[in-house]
């Protein structure tokens, strides 16, 4: 089980990137073990298998379900928390080389599109931010001189193709891109096993060992594999309890897709500036319409529980764009790592030599995951990668201190909900379909009662470092809001850094 066990369905999710990957039987080794079936892991898991390397894949779920599956598929390199704010936390080098780094990404999905024949709709198309009042112009002005900084190619324009926007100022940025995910793990999936690879589903890693000349990655079954590195692409690391948690988030966020007339918006994607902020972009459909793709109004996973409203947000801000619009088709959420200093954490998993992470996508996990196998491969086969430093996850960025403590503030704030009262006096209470968090005594019990009366009573205790968890009514699952794992009603730990469920009760 993995996040696609939770309840909304995206677009993309009928796409099966593996569909004859098996779990695994017996022992195996591998050159380099991958833990995770997303982009970043097959990315990895690709470049590997292009230099002749043995590689093994491993995911709790089926191959490609995971976050990758919920993501709106941007492709974009352009800094999400924008360019002027990572200037000013850590310099204009630092700021260009991000730049470069995630415009290779870009290029590189191109690349191997064109060279493997996989047909994932990707085009190039424009990227446009545009502030949604006046009263961001000026924040608009500082972004483009920003970006003019450190050769970012960028134009000020006027207008955009939505109502109420006709005249309204916006920044082009060219040679931007989007595709359709999953088709594209699909064609990766099908390369890494032509090239000798091999993939495991439905299949949980507990334990991430490195000795002096290996690694060993240990599975719930009791099997393993050992090889000479491990690269862990969870999303939020399953191999690490402080060092990276404490300077990354995780936050919930939404989409929703709808069916367009083609050519009714041209195609591109577009950003606004507030906060939380939104985007759009056009998904080829069959016959004459398409699917417009709207997503953001994120907040900290667990901090609330009020998905309608979110999406109803999302519907009234798009329609407001595009009054014109046809049926709602899909509605889901995701979740995103927020980096502390607005870069990701890719590289060495700190203290080790022979593992390394992937995570910190700040919203832009698409091309992270993709700098991700391009750096990682650099480190091991050629010992170095000019984007090192940039991502390198032991990093300390000393202005970033005020965000460190607010997000590690909310770590201390859940303990204390040990001692609170429940949100219902009693399971009695609890609805068909209703979970809830009970106090019985001195535990605190996470109760799910599904529709058919079947009562589910687990620890409310994560079982990463012990956060409380929350109950997200939208997924129907249970979110840890300290470092964004998620657990299914009967426990079953879906997205990590938690591996083990929940203790029954």
């Amino acid at each position: 089980m993995n996040v696609s066990d939770e309840r909304t369905v995206s677009l993309w999710a009928t796409v099966k990137a593996a569909p004859d990957a098996v779990p695994l039987m017996e022992n195996d080794q591998a050159d380099v073990i991958v833990i995770g079936a997303g982009i970043a892991g097959l990315s990895v898991a690709y470049e590997f298998a292009m230099c002749g390397q043995k590689v093994a894949v491993i995911d709790r779920g089926e191959i490609g379900s995971g976050m990758t599956a919920r993501t709106t598929a941007h492709l974009s390199s352009i800094c999400d928390d924008y360019f002027s704010q990572l200037i000013e936390l850590r310099g204009r080098e630092v700021a260009r080389q991000f730049y470069q780094s995630q415009s290779a990404a870009i290029d590189r999905i191109e690349a191997i599109q064109e060279s493997e024949g996989i047909a994932c709709d990707f085009r190039r198309v424009d990227g446009f931010l545009f502030p949604s009042s006046g009263a961001e112009d000026a924040s608009l002005e500082r972004e483009l001189d920003a970006a003019l900084q450190i050769g970012v190619a960028v134009e000020k324009i006027v207008g955009l193709p939505f109502v109420e926007f006709s005249a309204a100022p916006a920044l082009r940025y060219g040679r931007q891109a989007t595709f359709h995910p999953l088709k594209y793990l699909r064609g990766l999936a099908t390369s890494i096993c032509a090239r000798g690879g091999r993939l495991y589903c439905d299949t949980v890693v507990e334990k991430v060992e490195e000795a002096e000349d290996g690694v060993r990655v240990s599975t719930s079954s009791g099997l393993s594999v050992t090889g000479r590195w491990a690269v862990v692409a969870t999303n939020s690391p399953i191999n690490d309890r402080v060092a990276i948690h404490t300077k990354q988030a995780p936050y919930r966020t939404y989409a929703m897709s709808f069916e367009i007339d083609r050519g009714a918006v041209p195609d591109g994607l577009y950003w606004d500036m507030e906060d939380p902020y939104h985007y759009v972009r056009l998904q080829p459909g069959e016959g004459a319409s398409d699917f417009l793709l709207v997503g953001g109004e994120d907040h900290k996973t667990g901090a609330a529980d009020d998905a309608e409203r979110r999406f109803a947000a999302l519907t009234a801000w798009i329609k407001r764009l595009v009054p014109n619009l046809g049926a709602e088709t899909h509605r889901w959420s995701g979740q995103v790592m927020e980096a502390i200093d607005y870069t990701g954490f890719l590289g060495r998993n700190p203290g080790n030599e022979r593992v390394f992470v992937i995570t910190g996508d700040s919203g832009e996990g698409m091309t992270h995951g993709v700098v991700a196998s391009l750096l990682i491969r650099d480190l091991i086969l050629k010992g170095s990668s000019p984007w090192r430093d940039l991502y390198e996850p032991s990093r300390k960025t000393t202005g970033a201190i005020v965000d460190y403590l607010v997000e590690n503030a909310t770590a201390v704030e859940n303990f204390a909900e040990y001692v609170a009262p429940g949100e219902v006096d009693s399971v009695d209470k609890l609805q068909p379909g209703q979970g809830a968090i009970v106090r019985e005594g001195l535990t605190k019990v996470a109760a799910f009662r599904a529709e058919d009366g079947t009562l589910y009573k687990r620890s409310a205790s994560c079982t990463h470092i012990g956060c409380h968890v929350h109950w997200n009514s939208l997924e129907r699952c249970w979110d840890c809001p300290c470092h964004g794992s998620h657990f299914a009603v009967d426990g079953t730990a879906l997205n990590g850094p938690a591996v083990s469920p929940l203790a029954d009760l």
